[in-house]
């Protein structure tokens, strides 16, 4: 069995977002993908991957490919125009992914997510639920945020807050963003010659905060201000994050080998705060009552199949909270239901593969998953 990651060992993660920037993999003169850097990066994610690791890319760079192809070379370009060049280069983009993530027989998969997506429970669910089983199928998901339609929020560099929001919703262990500096300073290295820089960062205070700076100028917008909000988010869910140098060759290699970059480290709890919240600040809109076997079963820390539901209650929708209680009504749990009042009522009592029979199209086999359940009962019988 694989130990548990050090915070500070890219190696041992058990599931590692990795977020690359339009500048890194995009020739801004020519406006194509930096063919060698991105074969380069490949290797590292397929040496990574046989360690045992799942990997997730988040990588900017649709509306960068397309600017030239468009003749779009003006600094600013206006909402349509991005949009229309974001529809052009996402093509483009998952063209070079899929190929370069192909010669080690990998297999690529575009996402395009909007930040509404990770926030929006039911989004949030099919989001969540479509990457687990690209990974489990052993793809490597590539997200981009859906630029082509997104209305607002549509600058570039905003890929660095969707990474953490991703590195959150997968309760990854690891995000790394690669960037064009090596880390976090005490202040601007380009213009302050006594910045210091800060290999570790326990904890995201006002003062850490106030080292971000404006975003640079050019294809690629981020900047150390965006990386910052990314390790906020991160960092609460629990997952470490580093900021390492993306423009040298196998970066994430680099990385394993004690190159020089800043860890944020996560925040104590922080990956039970998703949990907190499911357990204390929810107020359940219906019941489901299990069988014995499911109870002991959830108590064990399995999901809840249909098979164990012996009663639905109340009116409520998919991703909606609700209790579940045992078959002498003790409550044991309380979670996100992956189906609505309506179906769960159907499917329960049955086995997963009638699942597509009953509803007439092919749901998931848990009605909460464990990942979406918090306990709240003991192991022990309860007492008079």
């Amino acid at each position: 069995m694989k130990r548990a990651p050090s915070p500070l060992s890219l190696g041992e993660a058990r599931l590692l977002v990795v977020k690359i920037g339009s500048a890194l993999i995009v020739d801004s003169e020519v406006a194509e993908p930096r063919a060698s850097w991105l074969a380069s990066v490949t290797a590292d994610i397929a040496a990574i991957k046989t360690s045992g690791t799942q990997v997730v890319v988040v990588s900017s760079g649709a509306i960068a490919l397309a600017r030239l192809q468009l003749r779009l070379t003006q600094a600013r370009l206006r909402l349509e125009e991005k949009q229309a060049a974001a529809s052009v280069g996402q093509i483009r983009l998952a063209q070079a992914w899929s190929e370069a993530l192909s010669r080690h027989r990998i297999t690529a998969a575009q996402l395009l997510l909007t930040l509404s997506d990770t926030e929006d429970r039911r989004r949030y669910l099919n989001a969540r639920a479509t990457l687990r089983t690209l990974l489990e199928l052993g793809c490597v998901p590539v997200i981009n945020e859906n630029d082509a339609v997104a209305t607002s929020e549509i600058r570039f560099g905003d890929n660095d807050r969707l990474a953490g929001r991703v590195a959150e919703m997968i309760e990854a262990d690891q995000l790394v963003l690669l960037s064009d500096i090596d880390g976090l300073y005490t202040a601007d290295p380009k213009r302050d010659p006594t910045a210091a820089h800060i290999p570790i960062v326990a904890a995201i205070t006002p003062e850490v905060e106030a080292m971000g700076g404006e975003p640079p100028p050019g294809f690629s917008s981020g900047g150390m201000r965006t990386k910052l909000t990314a390790a906020r988010i991160a960092t609460q869910a629990g997952c470490a994050m580093a900021i390492a140098r993306g423009d040298v060759m196998h970066p994430l290699a680099a990385i394993q080998a004690g190159a020089r970059c800043t860890w944020f480290l996560p925040a104590p709890g922080g990956r039970s705060a998703r949990k907190k919240w499911i357990a204390g600040a929810l107020s359940p809109l219906g019941r489901i009552t299990v069988d014995d076997g499911a109870s002991h079963a959830i108590m064990c820390g399995a999901s809840l199949l249909p098979a164990g539901i012996t009663h639905v209650e109340g009116a409520f929708e998919r991703g909606d909270p609700v209790e579940i209680v045992g078959a002498d009504g003790r409550l044991l749990a309380r979670g996100l239901c992956a189906y609505s009042a309506t179906d769960a009522r159907l499917i329960a009592g049955h086995h997963t593969d009638a699942i597509e029979r009953l509803l007439g199209w092919r749901g998931r086999d848990e009605v909460l998953h464990r990942d979406d359940l918090v306990l709240l009962a003991t192991t022990s019988s309860p007492t008079s």
